[in-house]
């Protein structure tokens, strides 16, 4: 009997679908675009197109062939570029730079071809020969914060270049690229063989060889909360002093004080605020007699470098001061001007009961610039000066008040705020030639009087005399703005937040209004964005006017809307009141934006 087989049973046939492996790697990715391609092809489309394809045969895939790089694709008159290393990246990019400038130096300054370069180096996805993710993105943004002529790198390319490629590194600080969702710190490459023809305001602010310090609040052991104003005072004088000079980057108050209150490791902030050393402190006041504990520490190792206590009248304030100071110079090997010895001693006030007032005064201030604060610091900062109205810093701060009135309209009429504000301003420049707080009072002031070329030489003039002052590069930066001269104005806010890594949010506002009025409204959305989400309520106005100019009225209107949630009482012509254009044109082109995205005129 033979066995039957069973019949085999056929199944019903059905694809199976096998997610398919995304494929990742770690890549250094350049991208470099052209500066002003729209306006050269509209000048001599031909003749721009020839001259970039000489430069891309002749220097631009000889550099990127030497560097053993990869050309991942063209983006209209961009490239992105795959390196197997940072070091190779960066070499490419400066190598490119460098032939550019050679190349272009005899060209027609309005038919030269430049070219932006940022490098990154991040996780990548491959997706056949193309590449994306963040990698290619940020690589892409930091192209955008480039300047004409240069390169900009990430902070993770910058760690793994230093010192390894031909250039030094400037470090620019956070800086808030589009639609990248944390800021990104950023390095720019400097001597490209680009030779600017307006240097920048001070060589602290481009070195990166300088011994970099924070000083730290200092603690208050007197038991006596009141005792917190002097121990606060006491540290923000030695930051400012030690501003003052070109070979040292002190980091501002605005960051160190963000750990006030806090138990912190020192090389964590060391390593945080990318500092060398730190000072440590701590204040004991009894009666007339102080006690003050200073400390110098290596942020790498956390050892101490240098330390002494002070114990001695509250007369000797001021002596103790200069002395940390100057010690501060020494151990830090500074290197001091003959105009730097001078301005290394503390100049607010030699009057006790006066810098009590002060600083009173200051630790309201420094909460934040707003009609409160400034009218609680006001009486402090009157009686100082009426203790010592030789005091070239009292009358420009006091100066500073009236001109934020002159400006919002707090207290006197506008006139009388603003001869007030220039009257404070003139004494200060009176009684010190050389006080970097009375040239930063005055710039503004002239800027409200229509005196745009004498504001902004009295603001770079302020940064001249503090190199190290985020505050003096910040201001700047508002006065360069609106005296017409935005790209200007870009370069003194990146440095204000090179010098305070951790930045007030105004700081935003500033960058942002350089970016709007230099039309570049992308970099304006995102830091406005940053600003407003830092500080709710702010920045709003800015941000739909910019989404308006760049063509997003459905933005503009939903942004106008949110901005009457928070502001109910906003009327256009009350905000126009309050801003400050070299061409009237623009700001009537922007009241125009702010009426077409639904905002209330309150004519």
């Amino acid at each position: 009997m033979s066995r039957v087989r069973p019949a085999t049973m056929v199944l019903p046939y059905r694809e199976v679908a096998v997610p398919q492996r995304v494929i990742r790697r770690l890549a250094a990715i350049v991208a470099l675009d052209v500066v002003g391609y729209s306006r050269l092809t509209g000048l001599d489309e031909e003749g721009t197109l020839a001259r970039l394809k000489i430069l891309r045969d002749t220097i631009i895939e000889p550099a990127i062939a030497d560097a053993h790089g990869r050309i991942v694709k063209t983006m209209g008159d961009g490239l992105l570029i795959e390196f197997q290393s940072s070091v190779d990246a960066v070499r490419c990019a400066i190598a490119i730079q460098s032939g550019m400038a050679t190349r272009s130096s005899d060209s027609e300054a309005d038919r030269r071809v430049e070219l932006r370069i940022g490098v990154h180096v991040g996780d990548v996805v491959v997706d056949d020969t193309d590449l994306l993710g963040d990698g290619v993105n940020i690589a892409a943004r930091l192209e955008g914060v480039a300047p004409a002529g240069g390169v900009s790198i990430s902070e993770d390319v910058w760690r793994q270049v230093d010192g390894k490629v031909p250039t030094t590194f400037s470090d620019m600080g956070e800086v808030v690229l589009k639609n990248i969702s944390r800021p990104v710190r950023v390095y720019r490459a400097n001597n490209l063989g680009k030779e600017s023809t307006d240097p920048p305001p001070s060589q602290a602010m481009t070195r990166e060889d300088l011994p970099t310090i924070a000083v730290m609040p200092f603690s208050n052991l007197s038991g006596d909360p009141e005792q917190e104003f002097f121990a606060d005072g006491l540290a923000e004088d030695i930051i400012t002093t030690l501003s003052k000079l070109s070979g040292l980057r002190v980091i501002a108050r605005n960051s160190s004080f963000i750990y006030k209150g806090r138990v912190a490791d020192v090389r964590d902030v060391a390593r945080q605020l990318g500092v060398r050393h730190v000072l440590e402190g701590s204040v004991r006041r009894s009666g007339s007699r102080i006690r003050i504990s200073v400390q110098l520490i290596n942020g790498r190792s956390g050892s101490p470098v240098w330390a002494e206590r002070y114990d001695r009248t509250i007369e000797d304030i001021f002596a103790v001061q200069d002395e940390i100071t100057f010690v501060l110079a020494t151990e830090l090997q500074v290197s001091l001007t003959e105009g730097e010895q001078a301005r290394l001693q503390y100049t607010t006030t030699s009057n006790v009961e006066a810098w009590t007032q002060w600083v009173q005064g200051l630790s309201y201030y420094r909460q934040a610039v707003t009609k409160e604060n400034c009218g609680r610091a006001l009486p402090h900062w009157e009686k100082a000066l009426a203790l010592d109205p030789g005091s070239a810093a009292l009358n420009g701060m006091l100066g500073l008040l009236h001109y934020v009135d002159a400006r919002f309209g707090w207290w006197d009429a506008r006139e009388t705020a603003l001869h007030k504000a220039r009257s404070y301003a003139d004494k200060a420049l009176e009684l010190d030639s050389e006080s970097a707080v009375a040239f930063t009072t005055s710039s503004l002031v002239l800027l409200l009087e229509g005196r745009f070329d004498e504001a902004a030489a009295h603001a770079r003039k302020a940064v001249e005399l503090a190199p190290g002052s985020a505050d003096a590069a910040s201001f700047a930066s508002f006065v360069f703005a609106s005296a017409g001269l935005p790209e200007k104005a870009i370069e003194y806010s990146e440095r204000a937040t090179k010098l305070s890594p951790k930045y007030p949010g105004y700081y935003l506002g500033h960058l942002g209004h350089a970016y709007r009025l230099a039309g570049h409204f992308e970099n304006a959305i995102a830091a406005f964005k940053a600003y407003e989400a830092r500080n709710p309520g702010f920045g709003l106005v800015d941000l739909v006017i910019a989404y308006c100019q760049s063509g997003h009225p459905d933005l503009a209107e939903q942004t106008a809307t949110r901005l009457l949630s928070r502001h109910p009482d906003f009327t256009i012509r009350r905000w126009a009141s309050t801003q400050i254009r070299h061409d009237p044109t623009q700001l009537e082109a922007e009241k125009a934006a702010l009426r077409s995205s639904g905002l209330p005129p309150g004519d």
